[in-house]
């Protein structure tokens, strides 16, 4: 078995890489030994990189073309062992196909919230998440820092530590950017622009180059965002005193609507909405004012003041009851509807006589 693959490895002169997948980024040429035959043909392909290692030492990078690999064509391979005796018989090197087109649409984002300190909400802690895109700038570099001496190596077996370097970058732009939390989504761009300024020497050195760095959304504890929704809310909804009267006025003609229940439904219903039709009725006649008079065509009835809390209301029989025992006299505070203000109840004359208050002598 060993006997054909090493034939089958003396009959191939082309040395070259079809890369029949979407993440490979360095692929190692397999041949027998790892033996090249004096004058293979090298094809490297337009998004590729052909990087030759010998004794672990990066001998030359070929660039896409085609080449014929011997002495004379190419120079620096006389250092490969063998070779600078001029050898003209197959010769021993690795030969790494690097991918050097991009590598787009590659995600990153926020495993554990980020804590920031924002000059209108305190103290946060922020999520966010976006894409990137990347490619292989120094092949020679990529194949001696990170892929080694694998077969196979894919874009996936760098991302973990891309991404590492993403968030640190990421959360030490944020911090200095000083943008509050609220503008934050204005300032994509800008943001972008500053942490990708920031990403691209660490990866540099791996050989690699950032071609873009995009924030997608950047987000606030979902405890913030209630409240701020709740912000939201009564900004939509403006004066609080006309919105409720509104609601009162709909929750009334729903409550006459709604005929289910029977008798007893009907009259919580309408109890409700004499209820609410008070309530909107104090609102709109301000705080302060006493409650208005029942029905109509009755004799006034006043409120007075006893022992400094409001009583009543009284009709003037009442009253005259009242100053009757001692409880008021012509200096109580009385108020009956349609007047501005309380007043004393010797300046109200129907309340004045039925007390029996004398006027005072004419000058």
């Amino acid at each position: 078995m060993d006997f054909w693959k090493k034939l089958k490895g003396e009959l191939i002169d082309i040395v070259e890489w079809l890369d029949d997948s979407s993440d490979t980024l360095v692929y190692r040429f397999e041949r027998m030994d790892n033996e090249i035959k004096y004058g293979a043909k090298l094809v490297v392909r337009e998004g590729q990189s052909a990087v030759f290692v010998d004794q672990g030492k990066v001998a030359d990078v070929f660039t896409p073309g085609l080449y014929t690999l011997n002495t004379q064509n190419i120079p620096i391979l006389a250092t490969l062992r063998g070779w600078k005796y001029g050898f003209e018989s197959p010769f021993k090197a690795e030969v790494y196909f690097v991918n050097t087109r991009q590598f787009t649409d590659r995600k990153w984002g926020t495993a554990n919230p980020i804590m920031l300190r924002d000059a209108e909400f305190g103290p946060v802690r922020l999520r966010a998440f976006g894409t990137y895109a990347f490619k292989a700038a120094d092949p020679a570099t990529l194949v001696r820092e990170v892929s080694g001496t694998g077969g196979r190596f894919t874009a996936d077996g760098i991302t973990e530590q891309l991404r590492n370097f993403i968030l640190t970058c990421f959360s030490d732009a944020l911090g200095e950017s000083k943008v509050p939390a609220l503008d934050l989504a204005s300032n994509y761009e800008e943001l972008s622009s500053l942490i990708a300024s920031k990403i691209k020497p660490p990866f540099k050195t791996y050989g690699l180059d950032l071609m873009a760095f995009l924030i997608e959304n950047i987000s606030l504890p979902p405890e913030v965002e209630a409240a701020m929704d709740k912000r939201t809310s009564m900004g939509v909804i403006g004066d609080m005193g006309k919105f409720t009267q509104f609601q009162t006025a709909t929750a009334i003609g729903d409550a006459a609507k709604n005929p289910a229940g029977g008798g007893m439904a009907q009259g919580m219903g309408i109890g409700a909405g004499f209820a609410m039709a008070n309530q909107m009725a104090g609102a709109m006649a301000g705080a302060g004012s006493p409650p208005p008079l029942a029905g109509a065509g009755v004799a006034p009835r006043y409120f007075v003041a006893i022992d400094g809390k409001q009583a009543g209301p009284f009709d003037l029989a009442a009253l005259s009851e009242l100053a009757g025992g001692g409880k008021i006299n012509g200096q109580s505070l009385v108020w009956k509807q349609g007047m501005a203000a309380w007043a004393a109840a010797s300046s109200v004359p129907e309340i004045a006589s039925a007390l029996g208050v004398q006027p005072p002598p004419l000058p």
